[in-house]
């Protein structure tokens, strides 16, 4: 018999992931050897459990999933990553491929579903929604992406809004989403306020909006920022 699956879960919400675990835990070629709640957590437990998948939640404490997906695969590109999110949508997919997750599911996904897709991202694969892809074939998926978001209108000029955003990047966002002003994050940080502009610059044109408040919609819409955590 061959070994079983290692798998690390990371959710926040004890409800949702104990759900998890005893869908998943049934299955014989299926081993949980770890639970996380937050970003920093899960990227000690691929240290230290060396799992072979991680089922990722995006919307996390502090550090959100896709930032602690592109953590780990750095450290570990042998970990395979499924996105799990309740903010689902095109650009959010996108997203969650260039962080390096092999495959992206909303949270209602079947649990039959989810089981083929661990299976498949342990077998080399990317899935994506109802397709199995090869390493090989993702390029031309992606590309396929962009031309028919391009023919549709809604292929942003500038493409740089699936590259993702650093750390500090990120912890900016959080600040503007409190309401804080530059000089209020400068000082916080230790930084220059002529810093903090740059990077919300950077921000802005990454994620092809036109503003702060902008910019911190988008992210909570799409779980990178917790409303709890703009408070």
């Amino acid at each position: 018999m061959s070994e079983s699956i290692k798998l690390v879960i990371v959710e926040d919400h004890e409800i949702f992931r104990t759900g998890l675990r005893r869908a998943l835990e049934l299955e014989e070629d299926l081993a949980i050897v770890g639970e996380a709640g937050d970003g920093p957590t899960a990227i000690d437990m691929a240290e230290t459990l060396a799992p072979d998948v991680i089922l990722m939640d995006i919307n996390l404490p502090g550090m959100n999933g896709l930032q602690a997906t592109r953590i780990i695969k750095a450290q570990h590109p042998e970990i395979s990553v499924i996105v799990l999110t309740a903010y689902h949508d095109d650009e959010q997919l996108l997203h969650a491929l260039r962080a390096g997750a092999s495959a992206y599911h909303p949270k209602e996904v079947s649990p039959t579903q989810l089981i083929e897709t661990i299976r498949q991202v342990h077998a080399g694969n990317y899935v994506l929604g109802e397709e199995v892809l090869k390493k090989e074939q993702i390029a031309d998926w992606l590309i396929q992406q962009f031309e028919q978001m391009s023919i549709a209108g809604t292929l942003p000029e500038d493409i740089e809004i699936f590259q993702p955003l650093t750390d500090r990047e990120m912890e900016i966002l959080r600040f503007i989403a409190q309401g804080r002003s530059n000089k209020e994050i400068a000082h916080t940080l230790n930084i220059s306020q002529q810093t903090v502009k740059n990077h919300i610059t950077s921000i802005l044109r990454k994620l092809a909006v036109n503003d702060r408040t902008q910019a911190a919609v988008y992210a909570l819409k799409r779980g990178w920022i917790r409303l709890q955590d703009t408070r």
